[in-house]
């Protein structure tokens, strides 16, 4: 720490003590990373952070990202220190019901807090998502003597975050990217829960770094201000992102758990902190203490702040004077705001009964929006010609054409969801991410994250069911339909036909409060014939009746998602010609559905039908919800196999014949032969 400017220390050691009073008030948290990181913290927040705690979410701030969410007080802390809408008592709250100050930062909750993080590696990764939004964004509106999109990203990372394969496929991916804007400062403690992290950590961290192609840089002593400063000045200057490698201490200033395992995730107990503030030369009294000349030193962001956001929007103006149309359109994308007539020219299909693979509607519908949304961007984790996720006659992301709307995550699901999700959380950007639904278990991490703080993430999942065919159980996904409807506040639509695709796409546009996955298929699936079925644009209530089949009132229906829809349409055609009166309809999404007034849900599936039968190529699960009592659900509560598609679902039950038999036992009461 700076010898020479006993004002800086006692503002660290404020940090410092304001945190670890949080957790021993609550009874619970982590005093190690913010007594161990005050320095960096300070010198990130004091020296180069370019913020307004009056206006946090100025779309011309630097964002910075505390990855190692367990430090939560360190960041509450800064918050209220620099003057945002977060007073002592939200402090003095700290994990408590209904509090602002949660055991780990969530976006949307606290002001400031820029992600959701915790669950170690998801703010690396978000942190990469909001440098590649930067870089797209100032490539595509900056002029000469006009860089209205300028910031940067900074994060402190700890041990446990570069353990994470989520953090190492996103730092692959920035280094390769030479994302230049985005900067963090490493916690290199040590000590993990379990003890040193010789344990299980041995690698050169900087080499391994180095050879992603960051910059590298070290800071011998964690608490030297100076030294943390100069390396951060330095990591401006350089093309590629950096990380700073500095040596702390855990829990530093605990006289018998600093450098411990002990100082990581419980209280230090009130003799323990006794001796840590007599040790730091703090007052023992009061908790939560901050010297007047130290709060008069971090209210200075208020007024920092204030003339930062102003020369920036004096910025904007002049550069809207000389570029008119480009600023409207940056400040209409970074206010979230969607383009009129956006929904216009999309893709109508028309009826088809050879049809065509979702997957491949998904592609035609992504190019009619990306002309009308320049936001739209979007790639796959190495399977654009599989997923139908590129946007033709535009170039790729790389490092010498930011301006590229696609990108090659490559094969990297996880680091892909969580960059996605930091590219929504940064603005400006309306971000897709695609692979085969089976490898949505490798992103799982990031949608839970994703559902739980509201980002509005675009998950595109195609090769949805054992219908993949030839590649077999490894890649025909069973169970993943239900565990994504396990996640709530994550919708997910599964389209029947081209048509519901359109409108599929629309709803995950439209939708701004939280994550959708888009669920295709691989093999061809009949366009309905929408003169004679109900009209695709009901979707966005989750299920509708597509038909009413027979002669007298329904006592039937048939209910499915996704390519299973043409089977019941078969097989309920069958049905009336037996003399059987009956229901279809289209069930796209549950969530959507479930959303809807219970007086909707009724009329599309009145109670006083009780025969029912769902169908759909996946584990029967959570079905019993919608076909009740009587009803039955034809699903695939087993692994695939490897054959071609049509004699996996004639194997599997997935035929309108075998519908059509088992509706007969549940209306007729005959035994399914």
């Amino acid at each position: 720490m700076s010898k020479t400017n006993p004002l800086i220390q006692q503002a660290v050691n404020t940090i410092r003590f304001m945190s670890v009073d949080g957790v021993q008030k609550a009874n619970s948290g982590h005093p190690g990373l913010p007594m161990g990181t005050a320095a960096l913290a300070y010198t990130v927040w004091m020296r180069h952070l370019r913020f307004n705690p009056r206006n946090p979410s100025w779309p011309g701030r630097d964002r910075f990202i505390l990855s190692g969410g367990h430090g939560s007080m360190l960041l509450y802390s800064l918050l209220h220190l620099t003057g945002y809408d977060l007073s002592l008592e939200d402090l003095q709250q700290f994990r408590q019901w209904g509090s602002r100050t949660p055991g780990h930062p969530e976006y949307g909750v606290t002001p400031g807090v820029e992600a959701t993080t915790g669950p170690l590696g998801q703010g690396f990764g978000n942190g990469v998502g909001m440098a590649i939004a930067q870089a797209h964004l100032a490539a595509v509106y900056n002029r000469p003597g006009h860089p209205v999109v300028d910031h940067y990203i900074y994060g402190i990372v700890t041990d446990g975050d570069l353990m994470e394969g989520v953090a190492s496929e996103a730092a692959s991916l920035a280094g390769h990217l030479g994302l230049g804007r985005l900067i963090y400062l490493y916690d290199d403690n040590r000590i993990s829960i379990d003890g040193s992290t010789d344990l299980a950590f041995t690698e050169d961290r900087g080499a391994r770094f180095a050879a992603y192609g960051w910059q590298v840089l070290y800071v011998a002593d964690g608490n030297n201000v100076e030294a943390i400063d100069a390396a951060i000045v330095q990591a401006k200057a350089d093309p590629r992102p950096s990380l700073i490698v500095c040596r702390t201490h855990i829990g530093y200033g605990l006289p018998t758990r600093q450098d411990t395992s002990k100082a990581h995730g419980e209280p230090p107990g009130e003799e323990e902190l006794r001796g840590a503030k007599e040790k730091l030369g703090w007052p023992l009294e009061p908790s939560f203490y901050v010297p007047d000349d130290v709060r008069t030193h971090f209210r200075k962001a208020l007024s920092r702040g204030k003339k930062a956001e102003a020369e920036w929007q004096a910025r904007l103006e002049a550069y809207g004077g000389e570029y008119p149309e480009m600023a409207a359109e940056l400040e209409r994308r970074l206010s979230g705001t969607l383009p009129q007539g956006w929904e216009e020219d999309l893709p109508a299909f028309p009826a088809d009964t050879k049809g065509m693979a979702t997957r491949a509607a998904s592609g035609k519908v992504i190019n009619a929006l990306a002309g009308r949304l320049p936001e739209l961007v979007g790639g796959s984790a190495d399977l654009a010609p599989s997923n139908n996720t590129w946007i033709q006659g535009l170039p790729a992301f790389q490092k010498d054409t930011p301006a590229g709307r696609n990108f090659h995550f490559g094969v990297r699901e996880h680091g892909m969801g969580a960059v996605v999700n930091g590219m929504a959380l940064h603005g400006g950007l309306i971000p897709y991410g695609g692979t085969f639904l089976v490898f949505s278990d490798y992103m799982r991490g990031a949608m839970r994250v994703a559902a739980l703080s509201h980002y509005p993430s675009i998950y595109v999942f195609t090769h949805d069911s054992i219908g993949l065919g030839e590649d077999g159980p490894t890649h025909q996904p069973v169970e993943h339909l239900a565990a994504l409807r396990a996640i709530p506040n994550l919708v997910t639509i599964r389209p029947a036909d081209a048509n519901e695709v359109t409108e599929a796409w629309k709803a995950a546009i439209a939708r701004r409060d939280g994550p959708t996955a888009l669920l295709f298929s691989r093999q061809p699936v009949p366009t309905l014939d929408r003169a004679i079925f109900a009209p695709a644009t009901r979707l966005h209530r989750g299920a509708y009746v597509l038909a009413e089949i027979g002669n007298s009132p329904a006592e039937l229906i048939l209910m499915a998602s996704g390519s299973e829809v043409s089977l019941i349409v078969q097989a309920g055609l069958t049905l009336a010609a037996e003399g059987i009166s009956l229901r279809l309809v289209s069930f796209p999404s549950w969530e959507l559905f479930a959303e809807q007034p219970a007086a909707y849900q009724q009329e599309v599936l009145p109670p006083q039908i009780k025969k029912r039968l769902a169908v759909e190529a996946g584990i029967s699960q959570g079905w019993e919800r919608w076909v009740g009592d009587e009803g039955a659900v034809i699903g695939v509560d087993r692994f695939g196999a490897s054959a071609p598609y049509q004699t996996l679902f004639q194997q599997y039950g997935l035929t309108a014949e075998n519908i059509m038999q088992r509706a007969m036992a549940l209306v007729r009461g005959w035994e399914a032969i």
